[in-house]
């Protein structure tokens, strides 16, 4: 039934192609849907709609944070309701759904200096050319490392290493996998050179051998090794609970007061070599949602070279121009120029982004539960991973 609602939701999204929304007019006020109750990341939202208010005085602004587990149904779900948003951050393996479905307005000349955007942040976000959504974070994956715990990071730095020392510390997190986010895995199994479908999104990769061997790999470190904690067990890194965890840059606001001692590294290398992985996060405008123009317009404010600056304290930004890792380090005064250079600007340059695919709700929650049978101690992996393709093969 939920499988339905979802699929019936992002149908819907199709039927959004209307006409957009009237213009702004007096006491306007715009909800923008986010994955974030993060209490930095609000006052920063605040803080820019604050500064639009001084001259806009009839809009106002308010942040909806939705939960990140089940931010994209919820969405799909207020939409096919009658009741979008204005604006919506939208995760990258929604993006083809929100990109192609016409539910976004396109950006046309709304985003400041359109031109100094890259080409690799924008391409999930275009369609026939034009940008219909602004990629505000494009978010390298990383290894944050209590180095209270792991006092010098093993050499080679490679998965094996770093789960050998997991183990013998207080282990690794996957943060936000928790056995139900499994794209995030995705942050391993590219080491292998493994990929959930192929670049066309039509044929299954899960029951191929890089992605066996690493599912393999990754079953090994949780029931074996006791490298991450295993189903049912939670650990936080930012409360010391773990050695390290695999997380993004925006995530360093949490260790402002952390009471240990800590350093960011990228991923390790995988039997491929090395790899990086991003994260998207992706803000458009909804067609109708009631104010779409008055929308565009804070839309414009939110993302100009000034905003994406102080964004870019959590979220890497598209802009060439901020690329740097001097420009970064002043928006991140909690990590280093080396750090910032290593995984966020090399990581951009060389990563790719996490899986997504068109109906991704629904194959999402296929994949999750057809890889629940994996999480067991004696679990056969090549029969769930062939498991796995038997069910989404039709849904690709």
């Amino acid at each position: 039934m939920k499988i339905r609602a979802i699929t019936a939701a992002v149908v819907l999204l199709a039927g959004l192609a209307g006409c957009g929304g009237q213009p702004a007019s007096h006491n306007v006020t715009l909800r923008m849907t986010t994955w974030s109750n993060n209490e930095a990341h609000v006052k920063l939202f605040t803080e820019i709609a604050a500064s639009y208010k001084q001259t806009h005085p009839d809009v106002t602004v308010r942040f909806d944070a939705l939960p990140f587990e089940s931010y994209t149904t919820t969405v799909t779900t207020q939409i096919a309701g009658g009741n979008p948003p204005d604006l919506a951050w939208v995760l990258e393996n929604a993006a083809p759904d929100f990109v192609s479905s016409g539910a976004l307005a396109p950006l046309d000349g709304a985003i400041e200096n359109e031109s100094d955007l890259t080409e690799a942040a924008t391409k999930l976000w275009r369609q026939d050319g034009k940008l219909i959504a602004y990629p505000f974070s494009t978010s390298p994956f990383g290894v944050f490392v209590n180095t209270d715990l792991i006092k010098q990071l093993p050499e080679p730095w490679t998965w094996e290493s770093a789960m050998a020392a997991a183990a013998r510390s207080k282990g690794l997190v996957v943060r936000d996998f928790d056995y139900k986010n499994w794209d995030n895995l995705a942050t391993i199994f590219q080491g292998w050179g493994a990929e959930a479908w192929s670049a066309d999104g039509k044929t299954c990769g899960f029951n191929q051998p890089a992605m066996v061997d690493a599912m393999t790999f990754i079953h090994k470190s949780i029931f074996t090794d006791e490298a991450m904690p295993g189903p049912g067990t939670s650990a936080d890194f930012f409360a010391g609970e773990a050695a390290m965890t695999v997380t993004q840059i925006s995530r360093a606001s949490l260790l402002k007061d952390a009471k240990f001692r800590w350093t960011l590294v990228p991923l390790p290398a995988g039997p491929k070599g090395e790899y990086s992985v991003i994260g998207q996060g992706g803000v458009g405008v909804l067609k109708k949602g009631k104010q779409a123009d008055a929308a565009k317009d804070f839309l414009t404010f939110f993302t100009n070279a000034g905003n994406s600056a102080k964004l870019a304290q959590f979220f890497p930004p598209p802009r060439k121009s901020q690329l740097t890792a001097a420009s970064l380090a002043k928006a991140n005064p909690l990590l280093e120029p080396e750090q910032l250079q290593d995984v966020v600007i090399n990581g951009i340059e060389t990563g790719v982004v996490k899986p997504s695919h068109t109906s991704n709700a629904e194959l999402s929650q296929t994949v999750r539960s057809a890889l629940d049978p994996l999480w067991k101690p004696d679990a056969d992996v090549p029969a769930v991973l062939n498991g796995v393709c038997t069910a989404i093969q039709p849904l690709l």
